[in-house]
């Protein structure tokens, strides 16, 4: 995780949390292609607004984040424990129905992206495990006007990096556009996989 974008969610914690809302319409989606009662692990789950979802429809929610201060801020909101975790130490192998990652990965360096999405391949469950993550769209790493690296990632570069990180049985890439903390309209792309036999 680039040092400078854990700072600003570290430092902007409770700004962050007193703005976030639950993505309704695609974390809806998301958890139609689960059993009922899932074990669905969050990434970046930030105040914990989608794991609040999760958990008041009655699935199994483990939420993490890599900056502690937001950890801290959706454990308030949670009322319970949610841990601390870089997606580079994700170690669980086969633990989970699901993984939501929205608007986190996105903050990852090209050349590791790779290896993150190895990990969450492994910690999904074998045939049916589904995975959704959210990226802003480019051709080029970059930084935004708050100073936070994205990897700014097209669809066939995403294609072939998940690709490269396991066997995927479907995955699917939407397009659209999401207004951020920036308040600047940007370009995104919606990944959804399911993780082969």
């Amino acid at each position: 995780m680039d040092e400078e974008t854990l700072h600003f969610y570290s430092s902007n914690a409770r700004a962050y949390a007193g703005r976030e809302i639950a993505k309704h319409t695609r974390l809806t989606r998301f958890l139609a292609l689960l059993p009922p009662g899932a074990k669905v692990l969050e990434l970046g789950c930030g105040a914990g607004a989608a794991s609040a979802e999760m958990i008041a429809r009655g699935f199994d929610v483990e939420p993490t984040d890599g900056s502690p201060e937001m950890a801290a801020e959706a454990s308030r909101r949670l009322g319970r424990p949610v841990a601390t975790l870089l997606f580079h130490d994700l170690s669980k192998v086969e633990t989970f129905d699901g993984v939501w990652a929205n608007a986190c990965l996105l903050h990852v360096p090209r050349s590791e992206l790779g290896q993150v999405l190895a990990r969450i391949w492994r910690a999904l469950k074998p045939g049916g495990g589904h995975f959704y993550a959210s990226f802003k769209a480019g051709e080029e790493d970059g930084r935004d006007t708050l100073n936070r690296y994205y990897n700014y990632p097209s669809p066939d570069w995403l294609r072939a990096t998940y690709s490269s990180a396991g066997d995927w049985s479907s995955l699917s890439i939407e397009a659209g556009e999401v207004k951020g903390f920036d308040n600047e309209w940007s370009p995104m792309l919606f990944v959804v996989a399911r993780k082969s036999p």
